[in-house]
């Protein structure tokens, strides 16, 4: 997906970790250069969307953030993280207009064809840095294939509200102008639980939360998870179910550029049945092998990440959800954090070339989510 290094070296330069429960090593974490911007993006009001069961378009608003700006910087490598109704990302200076084309564009897409409200800003990260706060990031490596970026230093959540004070504000592109949204799709179907419980995970530092004390907590609720049998990747070894039409035909038909709507459905559905009778009779084309793709999809999945707060989406079973919920409410003086529930799991995907092995697969829960989780966070005492 992405051409290592991009137009500005500093990302491509960071090496690689592989095991998740390092993830607060802050050895693994670099300080962005102060002349990058940090980009992020969240949906107003999803609270109201979720409840009208619009979970699938709130995701595919977040994801074409990361779509948008990808394609926008031709497969430059830039760090971003997903996070259910939104996106945050970093960018060069070389690559910040084109970033900021990218989200005004997004924005005015996701009112006209999603029906949804996006806030959208870009933050010099010298402008968090004179808050005393800091922009740190690591690449974590899921698989071979790929890396997602983990963020640290408290600098990206003061973006993000400094964005919903209206700071930062990039304006939304003219009516009618279209994102490159290509790659962009949500043809799986939802993911059921194996265990019992799709289970979305949140926690942030408490205010005035000693450092210490917060990465002790985060590297025992990840112990536990890891150590338990009774939790796994929300991704199933054979792949996300498969059906046609796919639930998401009407949201990949509004991502697509050019021709009436009309048009563009009719293409989507005749190719997504396709891509269906290929993947479900395991036709190899044209150097595709629809076996390969199912376990990269399975292995690029991103169900665990870290930007200045930790975030999962777990398949376990009751009994880990109590076990989590026991050690975080010990914590209260140390974190907040919200948990949500559910009986699925949703994936939302971005595959520019389904020929190469580093496409990403945004995991999120299929009855809120990390939205849900966000609320039930904001609920508790500061």
């Amino acid at each position: 997906m992405t051409t290592p290094g991009g137009s500005d070296p500093f990302y491509g330069s960071i090496a690689v970790f592989r095991g998740f429960a390092s993830l607060m090593d802050p050895a693994l974490y670099s300080p962005l250069p102060d002349d990058w911007s940090i980009g992020v993006a969240d949906i107003v009001e999803s609270t109201r969307a979720i409840a009208e069961a619009r979970y699938k378009a709130v995701n595919v608003a977040g994801a074409a953030v990361i779509a948008s700006v990808t394609n926008a910087l031709e497969g430059h490598e830039f760090p971003f993280v997903f996070g259910g109704d939104g996106a945050s990302f970093a960018v060069a200076p070389d690559d910040l207009e084109r970033a900021r084309e990218a989200l005004a564009a997004t924005a005015i897409w996701v009112k006209e064809d999603l029906d949804l409200e996006m806030r959208v800003a870009l933050v010099p990260v010298a402008a968090v840095r004179a808050q005393g706060l800091d922009v740190r990031v690591a690449r974590f490596g899921p698989s071979a294939n790929l890396s997602y970026a983990m963020f640290s230093g408290g600098g990206l959540g003061w973006a993000e509200a400094a964005m919903k004070r209206g700071e930062f504000a990039v304006p939304m592109a003219p009516p009618g102008t279209q994102p490159d949204l290509t790659g962009l799709s949500c043809r799986f179907e939802e993911i059921p639980s194996v265990r019992g419980v799709i289970l979305s995970v949140l926690v942030v530092p408490a205010r005035g939360a000693d450092p210490n004390a917060f990465r002790k907590l985060i590297e025992d609720l990840i112990a536990l998870v890891e150590r338990s049998p009774d939790s796994g990747r929300p991704v199933p070894p054979g792949g996300p179910p498969l059906r046609w039409p796919p639930a998401g035909n009407e949201l990949e038909a509004r991502a697509k550029r050019g021709g009436s709507l009309l048009r563009r459905r009719a293409f989507v559905l005749a190719y997504t049945l396709f891509a269906y009778l290929v993947m479900r009779f395991g036709i190899s084309v044209g150097g595709f092998v629809p076996k390969t793709y199912v376990q990269q999809v399975v292995e690029n999945s991103d169900f665990r990440k870290y930007d200045d707060g930790l975030r999962m989406i777990l398949d376990c079973t009751p009994e880990l959800e109590r076990a989590l919920t026991q050690r975080l409410v010990a914590a209260t003086a140390i974190a907040r954090y919200g948990l949500h529930r559910q009986d699925a799991a949703m994936m939302t995907c971005f595959t520019p070339s389904a020929l190469r092995s580093d496409h990403v697969h945004f995991i999120d829960g299929a009855r809120g989510g990390y939205a849900s989780a966000a609320t039930a966070l904001k609920a508790m005492p500061a």
